[in-house]
């Protein structure tokens, strides 16, 4: 471990939920001394209980296996179901911040009231904490208070006149299914939340009605006992994705058929043919439970009077609440406004180089505020350590024409996607990082690193910050739900196309050069 250097520059971190700590973390490893502020009064983002911005609610699990919502230092402890709970997750981050000190360096129930240049350089800070406001330089700082802050709930003729009994809310103000118990629910939406809630809901006893404009291709959080992303979000898939977006969406949809079928098998709406145009969400139980009759469908809602609503197709129903499982938008009030102006802020992201970086604004990087199918914490911990190299060590930092030349390229190509698939993140990350492990020097662990879960201690194999037991752990990752599932690859395709690859390879097209970038 590395201890905080006092020639190191000051550094704030925004946020002391996962990334925020994971920034912290690394950054420490590399002699600073992070300061973080955090408005609630405990440590854990959306997983704190009690946090004032938490979408959680009581029995709500995780979507992603505990191998994948875990970082490279610390696993759950024996026990844990393989999707942890709320309370569970709100413990490992509580253990995690102790194994690294952080607790002692986050300033709790300090909110952040602007983001500014400092005049004389550096950032300064303005944050209030009971009643009192006070103003910090920092040579730099790291924005990391979540994507996830601010629900939407999209313009509905009518929606003013509801009056069921429990109104209308978003499902980030969900608390838990005790009041809606034989009450007729309307859930709005085809996200992970709306379709858990819906299925929460169908199973407690309510009479569920959901509805959405989209029918996405919904995947269960197991495939033949395997969590989905263990077999979706591999690397092997991200090396055919980096063929361009044909060759990744008739690999992934192929996938989704096989695991899942389509949702019109179980009599939901039909999803568009374009697996990227329709989008992916997931749930165990609700396309079964829309077999079985207990989830009605309906298409969009077409207008609200009262307790009655219209549906697109013509068809009516009363309901005693409606909820909107809708999406977020990406909220950042206190950035100032130069600040807001230059990385482009709005409700869907920002424009930065790698996520990370903007060339204007020297000393500042953001962490986990894009929009990801898949596992966040992989994600998350490869951003960090990206980020803390790139401060520690200057050489490593991409130069201002370096940014601003893959960013007017990622504008040139248009709009990103609305999310994208984590494995293709990881990678990219991970290979400005230096940390993508060298699969052809270690064919015994090729099938794990191929076709396995991309765990973050898959990361800590090579490059800087190596653990020593992390081979063993990538193989205990891999085997944790039985043998590790390929993707029609035999053995031998595998050592072929591991002896053809090399990291850097997959951000330029393939070993061909064949498929467009992917920044």
């Amino acid at each position: 471990m590395t201890y905080p250097s006092p020639s190191r520059p000051s550094v704030a971190i925004i946020g002391a939920g996962p990334a925020g700590l994971v920034t912290a973390r690394w950054l420490k490893a590399r002699g600073f001394a992070p300061v973080l502020f955090e408005a609630s009064r405990d440590l854990g983002g959306q997983w704190n209980p009690n946090g004032l911005h938490s979408a959680t609610w009581p029995g709500m699990v995780t979507n992603t296996s505990r191998v994948m919502t875990a970082f490279s230092d610390l696993d759950h402890p024996p026990g844990t179901p393989t999707y942890p709970g709320r309370e569970d997750m709100h413990r490992y981050l509580d253990r995690y911040s102790d194994r690294f000190g952080l607790r002692r360096a986050i300033r709790f129930g300090t909110r952040v009231e602007q983001l500014s240049r400092g005049e004389a350089g550096g950032w300064e800070i303005r944050s209030s904490r009971g009643g009192e406001t006070r103003t910090e330089r920092f040579d730099r700082v790291v924005v990391a208070s979540g994507r996830y802050l601010r629900g939407t709930i999209p313009q509905v003729p009518g929606l003013e006149t509801f009056s069921g009994k429990f109104g209308t809310g978003h499902s980030s103000q969900f608390s838990g299914v005790a009041r809606y118990r034989d009450a007729s629910v309307l859930v709005a939406g085809c996200s992970i939340s709306a379709l858990e809630i819906a299925t929460t809901l169908a199973q407690a006893g309510a009479q569920v009605t959901i509805s959405y404009r989209r029918q996405r291709y919904v995947l269960p959080k197991l495939i033949a006992g395997v969590p989905a992303e263990h077999v979706l979000f591999t690397r092997a898939a991200a090396l055919e994705g980096a063929r361009g977006p044909a060759a990744a969406a008739a690999g992934l949809k192929a996938q989704i058929l096989q695991a899942a079928g389509t949702p019109e098998q179980y009599g939901a709406l039909e999803a568009d043919p374009d697996v990227f145009a329709a989008g992916i969400t997931q749930c165990q139980g609700f396309l079964p439970a829309v077999a079985e009759g207990r989830i009605a469908v309906r298409p969009w809602i077409a207008s609200v009077s009262g307790r009655s609503v219209r549906f697109a197709d013509g068809r009516e129903g009363d309901f005693d609440s409606l909820l909107f499982g809708t999406g977020f938008a990406l909220s950042l009030p206190w950035l100032s406004p130069e600040i807001a102006r230059t990385v482009e802020l709005s409700a869907q992201g920002l424009t930065l180089f790698a996520d990370s970086f903007h060339p204007d604004l020297d000393g500042l990087a953001f962490v986990g505020l894009y929009d990801l199918v898949g596992p966040y914490f992989p994600v998350l911990e490869l951003q960090a350590r990206y980020i803390a190299g790139c401060w520690d060590t200057p050489d490593l930092m991409p130069s201002f024409a370096e940014m601003a030349e893959e960013m007017a390229a990622q504008q040139a190509q248009g709009a990103a996607p609305p999310a994208r698939p984590m494995n293709m993140m990881a990678l990219a990350f991970a290979q400005r990082a230096g940390v993508e492990p060298q699969i052809p020097r270690r064919p015994y662990l090729e099938q794990a690193l191929l076709f396995g879960p991309l765990s973050p201690v898959s990361f800590r194999i090579d490059g800087p910050d190596p653990l020593p037991c992390a081979e063993e752990m990538t193989l205990a990752a891999a085997q944790a739900f039985g043998a590790i599932r390929g993707s029609g690859y035999t053995p031998e395709q595998a050592r072929r196309r591991a002896a053809l690859w090399a990291p850097a390879e997959v951000f330029r097209g393939g070993p061909a050069g064949e498929g467009a970038p992917l920044h």
